[in-house]
């Protein structure tokens, strides 16, 4: 019998499918047993689709939303790297969701804790274009992973190439949009209490009140040393959304309302009612890697059926389980 290794097969070919999406731009398919599925785009390393077992998508993505490079996707999972909205001298949340990525089939080793089967890994490494408009060496690697349970996984690894003998320093976010049913009837659970800066009063600093956030007006906001937990609870469709994340310290709750919605080309007028981005970020505080470094930041979603305790949802179930 051999004794040689055979080769890690990334996963069963039915799994993870390569095609063509819009404008005939490549794109992943990622498909569960169970029927849950996922899409990720290579321009970008953009995550477009969500969908649970019963086929019902979780992300939101504008009708208007233009799949035509250098214009980012408007909706999904953009990647906001290395710089989240304009704190520097990029364009805004910098160039990483407008370049396209590579599948990348034999990453170094994935140190994880799921038993996911079905995933993808996508890397960018800077052209030289980017490295005049930010002079750095770099691997991003994203991983997209999709649960036995549905849930869906991303995680970035991004690493220092630089041979200069120079540190970088970034800023990260992953701008999740989340289909809901009616904005004014979603509350946010688990920042509560947490300092947040306002960026519609110049990223001033202020404390949240005790209560779940509610929506009533146009929101965008950098909640601060937030819990690895947050929960989105979608009271019309009885669903609460879990954000679980690691080395992602804050987060972001945005909601452009009507003014700003009619204001984005790529947005349509009431689109705002039936979306919420709540993005697990590391604004605050920029991390610096040095050459050789890596730095790991990843998120987990999940859709769990909300549960009702004398006709209020329950968030604390969610929030202190596991």
């Amino acid at each position: 019998m051999s004794t040689e290794k055979a080769p890690a097969a990334p996963s069963a070919p039915s799994a993870v499918e390569l095609c063509k999406g819009v404008n005939g731009l490549d794109k992943l398919v990622l498909r569960e047993p169970r029927g849950s599925s996922a899409e990720v785009y290579l321009y970008g390393g953009h995550v477009t689709s969500w969908k649970n077992d019963h086929g019902e998508e979780l992300l939101f993505v504008s009708s208007k939303a233009v799949f035509k490079p250098p214009k980012a996707i408007r909706g999904g999972i953009p990647i906001c790297f290395p710089q989240f909205s304009n704190l520097g001298s990029l364009e805004q949340h910098g160039f990483a969701r407008n370049r396209f990525w590579t599948i990348e089939t034999d990453p170094p080793p994935f140190p994880t804790t799921t038993s996911s089967k079905t995933f993808v890994d996508l890397i960018l490494k800077p052209s030289e274009e980017d490295m005049k408009i930010w002079p750095h060496g770099f691997e991003f690697r994203l991983r997209v992973a999709l649960g036995p349970g549905g849930d869906l996984m991303l995680t970035s690894r991004i690493r220092n190439t630089n041979t200069d003998g120079k540190p970088f320093t970034f800023t990260f976010a992953y701008h999740t949009y989340f289909s809901v049913s009616d904005i004014s009837e979603v509350r946010v659970e688990g920042l509560e209490t947490l300092d947040y800066l306002d960026n519609l009063q110049n990223r001033e600093r202020f404390t949240e009140q005790g209560d779940a956030i509610t929506f009533e007006s146009e929101v965008d906001k950098i909640y601060l040393s937030t819990p690895t937990k947050i929960a989105i609870l979608d009271h019309e469709k009885k669903r609460t959304f879990v954000i679980r994340k690691d080395g992602l310290p804050d987060a972001v709750v945005w909601n452009p309302w009507d003014k700003k919605a009619k204001a984005m080309t790529d947005f349509g007028d009431d689109e705002y009612k039936h979306m919420l981005c709540v993005e697990a970020a590391a604004v605050e505080k920029p991390i610096t890697l040095k050459p050789g470094e890596e730095w790991r930041g990843r998120q987990e979603l999940s859709a769990v059926p909300s549960s009702y305790c004398s006709g209020q949802l329950d968030p604390q179930k969610v929030l202190q389980g596991s």
